[in-house]
């Protein structure tokens, strides 16, 4: 097992914590020196809150711990690629790498709908990885979703019933 797998796997553990609460199952750790000093998941319709992505959770927590906004020497693994605020968030705070399980083709800002990480018109670039697990990753997601479709259809069907 890669270095790179080993702290995907991680970030899938936040995942399933996302999963437990009925939110989408996004994992995010951050890594400084082969340690894990951040962790997040999705929490936000628990939080009621747009911006509990778990990838904003994390840098705020790695901000902290880091004692610093700029994490250069810190890795960003995150299960599904971000969306434009989390990957506008990775690039303003100067992250210095990023690893991404699965791609998401309909929102994804990390190189599918655009790339935010790899600009060149900003003054930061953040080198990044697609792919690390990418099919446990999407695995989850899809399963989720799945979930989630079929008790809608029980739900609608429980309500037509009740009519």
């Amino acid at each position: 097992m890669t270095e790179d797998e080993k702290f995907m796997k991680e970030a899938l553990r936040q995942a399933k914590k996302a999963m437990r609460l009925d939110e989408v199952p996004i994992g995010c750790v951050i890594v400084h020196d082969g340690k894990i000093i951040a962790r997040g998941y999705n929490r936000r319709n628990t939080d009621k809150n747009t911006l509990a992505h778990a990838e904003m959770i994390a840098i705020r927590k790695a901000s902290k711990r880091y004692g610093d906004w700029r994490l250069e020497d810190c890795t960003l693994y995150v299960t599904l690629e971000p969306c434009q605020m989390c990957a506008g968030a990775i690039v303003q705070c100067r992250m210095g790498r990023v690893v991404i399980g699965a791609m998401n083709p309909k929102a994804g800002c990390a190189g599918s709908v655009l790339n935010l990480l790899q600009m060149e018109a900003f003054n930061h670039q953040v080198p990044t990885d697609r792919g690390v697990l990418g099919e446990v990753c999407s695995e989850m997601l899809s399963d989720y979703f799945r979930g989630l479709r079929a008790r809608k259809r029980l739900e609608k069907q429980r309500d037509t019933a009740e009519s």
